[in-house]
């Protein structure tokens, strides 16, 4: 086993690496840019060693940097993480002739597997079944129409050196392909430092399952069983699975069998993953190869007990894989779902900032379920522009697939994000899905869940019991305080009767104290809720109960005469008002919004790449006005209105923030 490693990555799978490498002894060198300067992954490494500025083409893909540091510390091997430079032959070519053990697959395999172009040709000719496409690269936009006319629509556009879900775009007509086909060339290019392009057939209603596989240098391969990654969304995975809902133990074997054999045919000695599409009816066809550790690795590991980390680092040592085939067994279920800095109530785009606030909920065991939360930032860390959103990855094992669900759910209740905007309700929306909980997934599970777009979810029963409860007992607690202390309000009796509105819904409710609770009466529902084990202080962002002995958790902050709140996927204004303010709300005019149709409005942070409009141009409905990069993914803004253009407001190579006025309407 190596004594000091360095790691060419950063954020939360840095921080995973170095965990995995404490446990076994091994000393750590992380390397940083200067937007990671104050990174956890830096404060936990045992040493770090700056290598530029922010943007990875300037730091993290520069090779000779990396391995320049690894000499400097003494490193004797470079873990590369995922993304970056992880699937770069040329790279682990580069750490050999430095006399550096690169940890992951020989060149030679990245280059028959990491690429996709290359990949598919050598999978069909080892007749493996692959999607109908057109192997080979592709000149131009017109080359790319001919390809995909042929092929029929409609069709994916892919970069072959992409990854986690950059580089992607599914084409469903000509002009899809013409304005399609550049985007991803150009996102290829600034992401990977490669520009070639593939184009496949797009199955439709397809599911996205994957087999783990882990090589070593003696020739032995195994899998670690699947993951089902379906639900995502502009192609990045968003929550994964192990194992799939959608497998029987014939095509996990014949899956698993396939896998292998493909690893084996390239000398495959690594972790790695190879995926596959796959229909309703458990047909399966060869997708790409990952040289490298995935993402949603942590859903494999909770379901058999290995540490995919310390067998790379093993394998990688020359040491044989003591697991064998017949002794690695599914346990339990796992979930994993990407906590993103993104907002899902505008179509998932990114969100960045400062984490004001950043409790996530407490790792461990909690009645029967595991929680495992696999991050990079801290409270008080900035997510940028220049890399992936993602603040976590909060995982989940039960026994089985209903109580992994539940504890997500419950995981998800108790985490707390204040300064940016996040997927949590998204995350937690799908939990609570009865489509979700039967297992009927696929890739378009999100435009077809929410056509119009994620608005939450309007709470159920118990949710909007416990929605009121909350905002009663705090309600109650800041008034009791009130009268504790010299003043306006000091030896005034508590009032017991109040009236709660949330969602347009007026409920009378009376307040009855116990020692070791709160009794709440409804009288027009004939009946009286019971809350314990009341967990909240004025300030606090959570409050903590159970009602009617369910255990909840639900964000909680002052609002005008009441509380936001925020239970999993619900999020409401409650008001708690006296009878006759409650009469008085009634005859309050309905508020009217602020007429905006006739300004185009940037719906995320980021950098102007072009603007396709000029003042006076008189511009149809879905015509493109601009392009606008954030977190490395190319955004096509359309105009959503006929009408001629009076103002605009940004250039090529401005930074906008979310709701800036690009353009305007005459």
């Amino acid at each position: 086993m190596f004594s000091k490693i360095l790691i060419a990555n950063r954020g939360e799978i840095a921080v995973r690496i170095i965990r995995t490498c404490r446990r076994l002894g091994v000393a750590t060198v992380v390397v940083y840019s200067e937007a990671d300067a104050d990174s956890l992954a830096v404060a936990m490494a045992d040493e770090s060693v700056f290598i530029g500025p922010s943007p990875a083409s300037q730091s993290y893909l520069v090779a000779e940097k990396i391995i320049a540091a690894a000499k400097e510390t003494g490193a004797q091997a470079i873990h590369p993480g995922f993304g970056f430079l992880s699937e770069k032959a040329e790279f682990a070519r580069a750490c050999a002739a430095a006399g550096l053990v690169f940890i992951g697959p020989n060149p030679d395999a990245i280059d028959a597997m990491g690429d996709k172009i290359q990949s598919k040709a050598f999978a069909a000719k080892a007749g493996v079944s692959v999607v109908p496409g057109h192997v080979g690269e592709i000149d131009d936009t017109a080359h790319a129409v001919r390809i995909a006319e042929e092929i029929g629509y409609p069709v994916m556009i892919k970069a072959s050196a992409g990854g986690g879900g950059k580089g992607i775009r599914v084409a469903w007509t000509r002009q899809d392909v013409e304005e399609g086909f550049p985007a991803v060339r150009a996102e290829a290019k600034g992401a990977f430092g490669d520009d070639r392009i593939f184009i496949e057939k797009f199955i439709e209603n397809p599911r996205h399952v994957e087999i783990q596989v882990l090589g070593d240098k003696h020739g032995k391969v195994i899998h670690l069983f699947e993951r089902e990654c379906s639900i995502q969304r502009r192609n990045q995975k968003v929550i994964e699975e192990a194992p799939s809902p959608l497998l029987d133990e014939a095509t996990r074997a014949a899956m698993g069998a396939q896998a292998v054999a493909l690893a084996q045919a390239v000398n495959y000695d690594s972790a790695g993953t190879v995926e596959f599409v796959a229909g309703q009816d458990r047909s399966f066809y060869f997708l790409e190869m990952n040289t490298r550790l995935q993402v949603e690795h942590p859903v494999t590991e909770m379901i058999t007990g290995v540490d995919l980390v310390e067998q790379m680092l093993r394998v990688a040592a020359g040491e044989p894989l003591a697991l064998t085939q017949e002794n690695l067994s599914i346990n339990g279920w796992a979930i994993e779902g990407r906590l993103y800095a993104e907002d899902p109530y505008r179509k998932f785009l990114p969100s960045i900032g400062r984490l004001v606030r950043y409790a996530p909920p407490s790792e461990g065991e909690r009645d029967g379920v595991i929680v495992r939360n696999e991050t990079g930032v801290r409270e008080g860390d900035e997510i940028s522009t220049f890399y992936d959103p993602m603040i976590a990855k909060l995982c989940v094992w039960g026994p089985d697939r209903t109580s992994a669900a539940e504890g997500m759910a419950r995981a998800l209740e108790d985490l707390h994000v204040e300064g940016l905007s996040h997927n949590a309700a998204f995350l937690a929306a799908v939990m609570d899905q009865p489509r979700f909980l039967s297992g009927q997934l696929s890739t378009n599970y999100i435009p077809t869940e929410f056509p119009d777009g994620f608005h939450g979810l309007s709470p159920q029963p118990w949710q909007a019991d416990a929605m009121l409860a909350a905002a009663l007992a705090a309600h109650d607690r800041l008034n009791r305080r009130a009268r504790s202390v010299p003043g306006a309000f000091s030896g005034k009796a508590v009032r017991a009767d109040w009236v709660v509105v949330a969602g347009g819904a007026k409920r009378a409710a009376r307040l009855m104290s116990r020692p070791d609770g709160l009794d709440i009466v409804l009288p027009d529902e004939g009946r009286t809720l019971r809350l314990d084990a009341m967990d909240w202080r004025p300030g606090a962002a959570l409050f903590r109960g159970v009602l009617d002995g369910r255990a909840f958790s639900a964000e909680l902050s002052p609002a005008p005469e009441g509380f936001d709140i925020r239970l999993r996927a619900a999020r409401q204004r409650v008001l708690v008002l006296t009878p006759a303010s409650a009469e008085l709300h009634d005859k309050l005019p309905p508020k009217t919004p602020p007429d905006t149709s006739r300004l185009v409005i940037s719906p995320m942070p980021g950098l102007v790449v072009s603007v396709e409009a000029v003042p006076g141009e008189e511009v149809k409905t879905g015509q493109v006005l601009c392009v606008i990069e954030a977190m490395k993914m190319q955004n096509i803004i359309r105009a959503e209105r006929d009408g001629v253009i009076k103002a605009i407001n940004a250039k090529a190579g401005d930074s906008v923030a979310a709701d800036d006025v690009l353009a305007e309407f005459a």
